[in-house]
């Protein structure tokens, strides 16, 4: 019995280039190729779509909760699932359930739920982000100051183990907590380093690079800014071609006239790309949410403590996208590769993910033409959606 499928009836984008009057076939949760819809094998099984677009599913690298559920409060394979499950009806279908800032005994169990999922093979979950607490009390933004602390040897033994069990390990850290030595170990031992949360020098930033740091969180928050005699973190990620960096595209976080400015000084290979940096109101209508004994508020499009300090985003990813196309002028193309391709790009798994080439994982969002997200579908299977 064949397992071919072809997927047809809507525009196909397959991360460069765009096909009209095709179809995307698939087998055993790979695309094999895309062709002319007059050109669908006939022992395919056959999905029609009405009308719109078939992109690349999306790739979030910063997701602290979702469904209702905050991964800090249940570090847990359940929570987990139900994070994925939550963030796939806006199209995301590769993510990274993040930790922020916590206990040596909560991160343990935050690694081992995330080993319990990549065995179990959750739709979605591609490895886990830690972010802190290894950061610049100066930084701290939402993080909580108490449980903030240098990165001792235990602490890096674990993040070693850690980035050797799980499918992918990112950590955040700052760049005048964590020095160059450690980075390095962190990175031999296979963990992404993403530089954040931390009020580093230009030149504290580039050691931390040439160590094997490639990546920063979100940039602009939590970070040092691009100065006239000081270029900061900021100017660092700017200068250096081959660091990536997260952007938090909902108009609070960042000024929409820095993004812009940033994205035409970026020189690749690295990219900026998008992350929703969501908190567990993610497909639900929370008003309020605990971390760490604090409240966090949902008003007016954001999240705050209750000084005010912004506290993740109230943000889904095909908003994101929306954003950088409508108040940016971005290219769908670019803000497509922005949410997918870059970010994959960007912890070494486009191989698989961020297109939707030949030998790809078949893992797409249907949109409409005013792309809202119609269906998800990850490795061939539909997780979301009524088509």
């Amino acid at each position: 019995m064949s397992d071919l499928k072809s997927v047809s009836g809507a525009r196909i984008f397959d991360g460069e280039t765009w096909y009209d009057g095709a179809a995307l076939l698939i087998e055993f949760g790979y695309v094999t190729s895309i062709v002319a819809s007059a050109d669908i094998p006939g022992h395919a099984e056959r999905v029609v779509l009405d009308g719109g677009m078939i992109v690349p599913g999306f790739v979030d690298l910063q997701v602290n909760g979702g469904g209702g559920v905050l991964f800090n409060n249940a570090p847990t394979l359940d929570a987990i699932r139900t994070i994925c499950s939550a963030h796939a009806q806006f199209g995301t279908t590769a993510l990274l359930p993040t930790l922020i800032t916590d206990t040596a005994e909560i991160n343990e169990k935050a690694i081992a739920a995330g080993v319990e999922a990549a065995a179990a093979h959750v739709p979605g979950f591609i490895g886990l982000h830690l972010e802190g607490p290894h950061l610049a009390l100066s930084r701290k933004g939402t993080h909580d100051p108490s449980l903030i602390r240098p990165m001792d040897e235990d602490d890096l033994l674990r993040l070693c183990a850690a980035a050797r069990a799980l499918p992918n390990l990112l950590c955040t850290v700052a760049a005048e907590t964590v020095p160059p030595k450690q980075i390095a170990r962190l990175v031999e031992a296979g963990a992404i380093v993403s530089i954040g949360h931390s009020d580093a020098g230009y030149d504290q930033a580039m050691a931390a690079f040439d160590a094997g740091a490639s990546m920063a969180t979100h940039l602009f928050n939590a970070m040092s800014q691009l100065g006239n005699r000081e270029p900061g973190i900021v100017g660092a990620v700017l200068d250096r071609p081959e660091v990536h960096a997260g952007l938090i595209a909902d108009g609070i976080h960042v000024h929409a006239a820095s993004m812009g400015a940033a994205l035409r000084a970026k020189q690749g290979p690295g990219h900026i790309f998008l992350v929703t940096d969501s908190m567990s109101q993610t497909g639900t209508d929370l008003k309020t949410i605990e971390l760490n004994g604090r409240t966090i508020t949902r008003a007016d499009g954001a999240l705050r403590l209750a000084d005010g300090t912004l506290a993740g985003a109230d943000l889904d990813i095909i908003d994101a996208v929306n954003f950088v196309i409508d108040r940016l002028g971005l290219s769908p193309e670019e803000a497509f590769r922005m949410a997918a391709l870059y970010p994959a790009r960007a912890i070494g798994v486009d191989d698989r993910l961020g297109h939707l080439r030949p030998s790809a994982e078949a893992s797409f969002v249907h949109l409409s033409g005013q792309r809202r997200v119609q269906s998800t579908w990850i490795a061939g299977t539909k997780v979301w959606g009524a088509d």
